[in-house]
């Protein structure tokens, strides 16, 4: 048989043109079908693989469409999809890692951060480096952590971080702002375990702060806005960063020392493995009398005087309010900061830097409760790395609550004020209880 390509000009055409009637039945002749659903490569006519961007992914248990970056799902799955993909990570056990990989995640409210799982999926690729010889990852915990669930779920949620070993302490006297406490603890890591790394997310939340400090404690000169590293066998410790320099307009490249401030989105968050999560406790004593610092507590802030991009609690209003008052005094009696879509905004109802989108400001909310708003495509790019969304809506076809978390489906006017009547007797019965 002749090894000569043969085109089919025609087909080739249907394969590109996602409108044709005949476009699903040439793919499936042309491609192959990985998770069940639409085709997303095949092999094109010169031997190069061809890609079909919109039939990559799958829908999520939200009935939102998610990007796998496993490849392990493609097509239109969506719960049992979602948690095939969970239970298929391979389970990876390190009991006699060549090296240590330390990690100081924030924490933030007892849950990793986005910051936090790039930390540790960054921290994975170097303990992974070298197949022969792995290394494994420890993170040291401070304060709290709540997770996903209580017990072994809690648990999970850290091995499929890419935890290997955790040393959580969660004593009152590391809770608040008690840097000195944490470096004590840090110290006490680095004499019994003397890791290969340190790696801190360089952020005002306190990862940046304590890097310098533990940085200085280890006679190290840190590398600090550190957003990407690569293998260098020519480095002493085989590892070369790039970090950001000059206000971010230049990139830094040095050796990677030993111990490194990291920005977020620095490598991809793990998702293709879980690791074991067990729990150390260190040898020694670490002193609890060298608190100088006493932490007064959080200062009471003004939402409103918040920026979007540093709230953690964004009540956005869409062409969806048609009483503006009712959803001022809501916002002011939830403690939450004011957001609002472009139309919003083009109408006059909110100020120009309350847009929040693609054409606005993109916000990293840990609670965004959308309210009237449809969600175009530019501002689900804005509210993209938010970890809950409720939307408020009318419609429930719409595709803001294709990606809310919790969806509302009502008269916004009606369940803002039930929900405002529900906290305010709340905080009249801890009143007059107290």
């Amino acid at each position: 048989m002749s090894e000569i390509i043969r085109r089919d000009p025609r087909r080739e055409w249907i394969a590109r043109n996602r409108l044709h009637p005949e476009y699903a039945a040439v793919l499936a002749a042309l491609g192959v079908n990985r998770g069940g659903g639409a085709v997303s490569e095949w092999l094109g006519p010169n031997g190069v693989v061809r890609k079909d961007p919109r039939a990559i992914g799958f829908i999520g248990p939200n009935g939102v469409k998610r990007i796998d970056r496993s490849g392990l799902q493609q097509g239109g799955q969506a719960t049992a999809a979602s948690t095939a993909a969970r239970d298929s990570r391979r389970t990876v056990t390190i009991d006699q890692p060549a090296f240590l990989v330390a990690v100081v995640p924030d924490l933030t409210g007892g849950r990793l951060s986005g910051h936090d799982k790039d930390l540790l999926g960054l921290a994975r690729r170097v303990a992974d480096a070298d197949a022969e010889q792995p290394g494994a990852v420890v993170a040291i915990l401070f304060g709290e952590h709540k997770g996903e669930g209580d017990g072994e779920l809690k648990e999970q949620t850290l091995g499929e971080a890419g935890i290997d070993r955790v040393v959580h302490l969660d004593d009152e006297f590391y809770a608040g702002f008690s840097p000195e406490a944490r470096l004590a603890a840090l110290s006490a890591v680095e004499r019994e375990m003397t890791p290969r790394f340190w790696l801190l997310p360089d952020s005002p939340l306190g990862g940046a702060d304590l890097g310098r400090r533990l940085s200085l404690r280890l006679g190290e000169r840190a590398a600090t806005g550190v957003w990407q590293i690569e293998a260098d066998h020519e480095s002493p410790l085989g590892w070369r960063c790039t970090a950001r320099g000059g206000a971010g307009s230049l990139d830094i490249q040095r050796p990677l020392p030993r111990v490194a401030l990291v920005l977020a989105e620095c490598a991809e968050p793990v998702d293709e493995t879980r690791h074991a999560a067990e729990h150390l406790t260190l040898a020694a004593s670490i002193p609890t009398t060298l608190s100088r610092i006493e932490d007064l507590g959080q200062v009471a802030v003004d939402p409103a005087g918040v920026a979007l991009a540093e709230a953690e609690f964004i009540l956005s209003g869409g062409n969806g309010v048609k009483q503006w008052d009712a959803f001022h005094h809501a916002a002011k009696v939830l403690g939450a900061t004011e957001g609002a879509s472009r139309v919003a905004v083009d109408d006059g109802f909110m100020a120009r830097d309350r847009q929040v989108g693609a054409t606005g400001t993109w916000v990293t909310a840990r609670v965004y409760m959308a309210v009237g708003i449809s969600g175009a495509i530019q501002h689900l790019q804005g509210i993209q790395r938010c970890d809950k969304v409720v939307a408020i809506n009318l419609d429930p076809g719409c595709d803001i609550i294709k990606r809310a978390d919790l969806a509302v489906i009502g008269d916004s006017t009606q369940i803002l004020a039930a929900l405002v009547a529900m906290v305010e007797q709340q905080r009249g019965g801890q009143r007059d209880a107290a």
